[in-house]
Formats: structure tokens, sequence, C-alpha cells
């Protein structure tokens, strides 16, 4: 008999094992998508087709099941609102049938037409199909989160490298462990329906599901925070949504009751030095670090405690977005960090994360090196700790469902489990609270753990009872107190030994009720100093650029005053650069400048090659271009694990029967060269019959004499000055004349493979940096 029919294992361990098992499934059928599901030419997977079977072209009539899922797609585990393992299989569905009934369950004959009394007359009050469909369209939105509302959510699994079991006893951090998790990025402060490229900080949060329940991860990409303590969170969030007169502008930090807090609350300063960065403009969620900001405390299994920093590496490498980029991407796409993400996974790059850990002592006086490890905006270069790998994330699977998973996530620093503790950080005391009573509002009552993404994936038996969305149906008239004799003393509580989690007991000094800081909390400006002195200069040049952005789209001259002074205490160079943008002198330093700060080198994305996986290139070619070297380099593509786009003068296909022709996937007219991670030119196309302003804005002003296309042209010269690699082979070398391409970063040759191997090397490297002047 194999291990997991063993009928004395637990349903703990069975219900471990089909979480493995499902995973592992998951991971395999994603994974072989690039092979099961190609287009009709070409034999090249494009992500980004709607269903699992193409429509037809008259609308159906046969009555049929639905079509089942497409391959990348997953859904919430098929477990009871209390975790029991139901024995449904993983692909379950919550609605399935081939006929159409009321909420009920009883069938309908029709849903296009209103109960009438007679053809034109009136509707009748007993139409009680028109009442139940119109009420519950009515109630279909819940509130939205106040922060973090626009997000993205995916599947994946957890596997567990086993390193870290010396210093925690968390079974999903031993060695060989696996575990189902369900991961949502975000952006803090636009609304659902802002764009996702906005400077702004990012939410990474894991959900894992683990044998001794649900474990949260809820943390950020930048690995400090704008406040200390929690009772300031509210004032944080007000000064950078929308002003309350104008309710403008959306998504945006570039405004002045923004700018107006952090000048004053200079504790912010430091996390936003990091948002000025690169890190407030991430290229995709694939290329984003997470954090999780907090320090914990871990417990091992004799009871030994370490405090602990959480770190997500991905392994993409961390990248950024240009700032001209971000802007354009959020009017040609401003789903473009979700799409990325799903079109990624659906292509079969699966996206993946190595979890790390920094670790310290758990001191009396918790410092390290002279950082307080409970200030949240204070952070342990890793230079000093390094960060330690313990396990791999990998994301498997798009959700089956937007709302049911995505927005019904409910995350909460409290969802602990045995072996990892809190400490006493003020900021992350506060969220303790707050997460749980957001959920309350959001989600309808006290029920939402029983919502099918949030459910543990082990049996729950908590004695909590009724409430609003009640979907489990609890039995007995004792189990739901404690103590009792009439249910046999059930349910029964169990030691550490056992299992059970238990708080650390941290001895408290003795002390006196006050609103106060510690005086280590007064130190505002090193940290900052340390990030900006540890950039590149290419680096600096942006975070001077973003500065002079936002304060410039401020009104309020004081602000921007006040702000240079903050500046002035991190580094008078930078004060100088962004007062020079802002047309103002630039004042000295109110405090003495940080000097013995040391540089942390791990801080800067620039320098280091990264696999490529996943990017898009774009191939620009029409029907006299060289036909042959396009579909040698869209095979070379894909074969790399690389996305190829084809970008021609029209849709449907290229070439002519007789030479096995491909499809296009962008026109001159809908493509645009922030969704490419390069360009590659295969012919010079002329200037296509809706070249013209009337036709297409981007053909430029009035119509001119030219050789190539002007849409081309402009793509080119805009990636160009984004520094992206592009390449070029016979006819297309025409078009790097006519946009007056030359310089770093321009790949050209005799054939397709030489150039791709050129554009793939520059690609390692994200961008092509040496192409932006720096003045830092």
């Amino acid at each position: 008999m194999s291990e997991t029919q063993d009928p004395d294992r637990s349903t703990t361990d069975k219900l471990a094992d089909a979480a493995a098992s499902a995973a592992h499934a998951a991971k395999d059928a994603v994974a072989g998508v690039a092979h099961a599901a190609k287009d009709a030419a070409g034999g090249i997977r494009i992500p980004g087709a709607p269903g699992s079977e193409p429509p037809t072209v008259a609308e159906p009539t046969e009555p049929r099941e639905p079509l089942p899922p497409k391959p990348e797609q997953q859904a919430p585990a098929p477990v009871s609102p209390t975790g029991r393992d139901t024995g449904a299989p993983p692909d379950a569905r919550a609605q399935d049938g081939a006929y159409l009934t009321t909420a009920q369950g009883v069938r309908l004959y029709d849903t296009a037409h209103s109960l009438k009394a007679g053809a034109r007359g009136p509707v009748l009050l007993q139409d009680h199909h028109l009442r139940e469909k119109i009420m519950h369209f009515d109630h279909e939105r819940i509130p939205e989160r106040v922060v973090h509302a626009r997000g993205t959510g995916a599947h994946g699994v957890f596997q567990s490298y086993g390193n870290a079991a010396p210093v925690t006893r968390a079974a999903f951090l031993a060695e060989g462990a696996e575990t189902r998790v369900f991961v949502r990025f975000s952006t803090v402060q636009g609304s659902r329906g802002s764009a996702d490229t906005v400077r702004d900080t990012r939410g990474f949060a894991v959900k894992f599901y683990t044998e001794e329940g649900n474990f949260d991860l809820v943390g950020n990409n930048i690995p400090v925070f704008f406040i200390q303590d929690a009772i300031k969170f509210p004032d944080v969030v007000h000064a950078v949504k929308p002003e309350p007169v104008r309710e403008i502008p959306q998504a945006q930090s570039a405004h002045d009751t923004f700018w107006d807090f952090v000048s004053i609350h200079t504790e912010a300063q430091h996390h936003t030095m990091w948002l000025m960065s690169g890190r407030g403009i991430p290229h995709t969620y694939r290329t984003m670090e997470g954090f999780g900001v907090n320090t914990f405390r871990l417990v091992a299994h004799d009871g030994a405690t370490t405090l602990v920093k959480f770190f997500w590496k991905p392994r993409l490498g961390t990248h950024s977005l240009v700032w001209e980029e971000a802007q354009l991407i959020a009017g040609a796409d401003p789903d473009f960090h979700r799409r990325d993400l799903y079109d990624a996974i659906e292509a079969g790059a699966l996206p993946q994360w190595e979890l790390g850990i920094q670790t310290f002592p758990d001191t009396e006086d918790q410092m390290f090196h002279g950082i307080d490890l409970l200030d949240p905006t204070k952070f342990v270069p890793e230079e000093l700790a390094p960060v330690q790998p313990v396990g791999l994330l990998t994301l498997t699977g798009t959700p089956t469902n937007f709302f049911a998973e995505v927005e019904q996530v409910a995350f909460h620093p409290g969802h602990l489990v045995p072996g990892i503790d809190v400490s006493n950080d003020p900021l992350l005391q506060g969220r303790l609270f707050s997460y749980l009573d957001t959920q309350l509002t959001r989600l309808g009552g006290p029920n939402f753990p029983q919502i099918p993404v949030n459910r543990p994936h082990v049996p729950v038996n908590d004695m909590l009872r009724d409430g609003f969305h009640q979907d489990a149906v609890h039995v007995g008239n004792a189990s739901h107190y404690k103590p009792n004799s009439i249910d046999g003393g059930c349910p029964f509580t169990i030691g550490a030994d056992g299992g059970g989690y238990v708080e650390v007991p941290e001895p408290v000094a003795a002390s006196v009720k006050e609103r106060r800081a510690p005086e280590s909390f007064d130190d505002h400006f090193s940290q900052a100093r340390m990030f900006w002195l540890s950039m590149t200069p290419l680096e600096q040049e942006q975070i001077v650029q973003a500065y002079t952005f936002e304060l410039g789209k401020c009104y309020e001259q004081a602000v921007k005053e006040r702000q240079l002074l903050a500046l002035a205490n991190i580094d008078p160079e930078l004060c100088r650069l962004v007062a020079q943008g802002l047309g103002l002198p630039a004042p000295e330093a109110t405090i003495p400048l940080a000097d013995d700060v040391v540089v942390s080198p791990s801080l800067s994305m620039i320098g280091k090659a990264w696999p490529t996986d996943g990017r898009r290139i774009g191939i620009v070619a029409d029907e006299s271009s060289d036909l042959d070297g396009v579909r040698e380099l869209r095979e070379a593509i894909d074969a790399a694990g690389m996305v190829p786009l084809v970008i021609a003068p029209h849709g449907g296909m290229l070439g002519d029967a007789t030479g096995a022709p491909f499809p296009v996937q962008r026109t001159f007219l809908t493509a645009r060269s922030v969704e490419l991670d390069a360009v590659v030119l295969a012919g010079a196309p002329a200037p296509g019959p809706d070249a013209t302003p009337a036709h297409d804005a981007k053909a430029g002003g009035e119509p001119r004499a030219a050789s190539v296309d002007p849409r081309v042209t402009m793509l080119v010269a805009e990636a160009f000055r984004h520094s992206k690699a592009v390449g070029a082979w016979g006819q297309g070398s025409a078009v790097l004349a006519e946009a007056g391409i030359t310089g770093p970063g321009v790949v050209t040759g005799d054939s397709p493979a030489a150039v791709l191997e050129g554009v793939r090397e520059l690609l390692a490297a994200h961008r092509v940096w040496e192409r932006f002047p720096v003045r830092v």
C-alpha cells in the first residue's frame, strides 16, 4: 500500500499530499501549454487566447457542457468551509451544466425578455426571474480596499530547501515540504480602475496553505515604510490619496497633500527615496523584489528564538520602467502588469522568486549594527546580514474567476503558524488589528475565512458560529462553547509538543504607559543618504528626475521649499539638481550630514545579467520582407523561452499559401514599443494606406514622402529612446537609417540567428544602460 493510501495517516497529511500533488499537476500542465496549444501556422504559442477552444462564427444553439478552463487556470482547492477534504476533483467548478437556471436551480426557458402583459404591455411585478437577476446585478460590487485596491493574483507552489529548519519549527520550511500558495500583487494608492504602471509602492502578499494552517506573509516591494507607528497610517494614506476637494489626481503621489505630509513628517523620507527610484515603477511583477517589511521572530524546535526579515528575490532579476515608458503604458495598456503576469504563465514562462531570510540575534535591545530592528523605516543592508535563500516560489496558474479569488482573498499578518511569531514593531502591532477590521466591511462579516480562496487546507474546528455568510453547517448542542461535557468535552486544546501555537513568552520590562517613540527612531536621514549613495550615477539621475517631476506638479511653493530642505539633509548634490529643475535656490542642510554611512551595492538594480524567459520581441515585417528569415527567427525566439510578436501592416496572416504563412499579432496601428523588450526589423515596410493622421495619429503630422512607414520609424525610435535592444538584418537596416539610429545596443547582421544572439545578450542586462546620459 502506498503512503497516500495508508488509512492510518491523518487527514492533515492526506490534504498536504493532495495539495502538493495538485500543485505539481498544475505546474506540469502549464509547462506543457507551450506544446499543447500551438497556433495554426508555425507551431508557436502566443499568449492571450480568451478561451480553451476557438469560438464559432455562428451562435451555438445545441446544448452542451461548458468549455473546460484553459490549461494555465487554477482554482482554490476543493475543501469544505471548515477545511475538510471534499473528495472533489481539483478541477471541480462552482457552476456547471448545459442549462441556465435560477439561483434556486430551476431551469429557465428565456432570459432575454421580461414577463409583460402582452408584447407591448407593462412589465409584471410577478416576474421573479427579472427581480432576482436585477437584484443580484445591483449588488455585484463590494467595497474595494481602501489601499491595495488595484490587484492581480495567481496560484502557485512553494518548495522549501529545508535549510531554515535549524531556526524555525514551521512545517512549511522543513526539508522537502511543498505548499500551495496564492499570491496577490497590488498598487497602494489607486482605485480598482487605475493604471498598473503609476509610481507607487507595490504590495506582495503570499498566502501559504500549510499543513499547520494558513500563514500570510503580507509585504511590499520596498523594505521600509513611510511611518514608524500604525496610528499614522490613516494620515499617510489620506495625504497620498486624491485630494478631497476635486478628487484628483488618481493613483499619483505628484500633488501637494502628499508632499506636504512627507516634507513635514521626515521619517517618510527614506521610503520616499525608494519610491522616487526605479523601485517605484517596476517593469513587471515578475521582475519585482518583495519584502516582509516588519521584523518577525522565528522559533526553533527547542524554543530558541531568532529575529528575522523576509525577502522575495525574483529569478529574472529586479528591473524597472523608465518614466516616459510608464506614462505611455498607462495610456496604451493600463493593465500592463496584470497582462504580463498572466501571459507569462500561459506561455509556460512560470514566474519564480526565492524566499530569503535575514536573521539577527534576539537580543534584549533588538538592535543590529546600530540599526533598530523594530523601526520599520530602517532596513539592514545585505552586506551586513546576507539574505539566505530558504525556498522557491513558482506561480503555476491564473485565477479561474478574478472576483472570487483575487478580490475576495483576505490577508492578515496575524495569520501565523507555529515557528513564526511577531515582534513589538509598532507598525506591525497596528497591522494586527487593522487587517481583520477591514475584512468585516469588505467581505460582509466574520466568516470570510470560509470563502474558497481563503479556506485552510487542514481541518478547522474553531467554535466560531453563525454570522453573515455562514457556509458551514455545524452540528451538536455543545460544539460552540467550552468547557462542556455534553459533547464529551470536545474540542480539546493541545500543547506546543502536539503542534499547538504558543506565543513566545517574551519578558516585558517595567515601563510607563505613554505615547512616545524610542530615541533610536529619531534618525530620519542616514539610511535615505545610504540609499542615494548606493545608486549608480544613472539611477541617481532617475531619482533626480522623479523628485523634479513630482514636486513640479505641486502648486504650493512652501511645500517645494520644505521638501528641498529634507533633500539637503540627505545629500547636497541631490538637493541642488532638484532645486535647479524647480527653478528654486538650493537650501543648506539643517543637520550634519551622515558621512559615516557605508554604501550597499546590493541596492543597485544595474550591472548584472539575468535570464531572458518570457521577454517579448517584436518582429517588424511586411510581404516584401525576408519571410523565411522571420519564420526562422520566430522559432528561435520561441525555443529560447521568449515570445515572438509579429508586427505587420495588417492583421491576419503574413505570406502566401505557398510559403507557409504565419499569424500577425500586432499591426502598425495597434503596436507600441512599450509592450516590447526588444525590436527586430526584418524589412523596411513602405507607408501603408492608413499611415495618415486621419487614420492613425502615430503616423505624424501632415502626410510626407517617406520610404518607410512613419509608425515603424516611431516604434524603433521610441524603443531606442527607452534604451531597448534594436536589431535588423537585410532590408531592416534601412529603417535604422530612416530613423537615424546608431550607437550602443543596435545589432545588425547577415542572418536572423546572428541578430537574435546579440539581442538576447543585451536583454540579459534589461536595458542598454550606456545610452542614458547622466549629470550626477
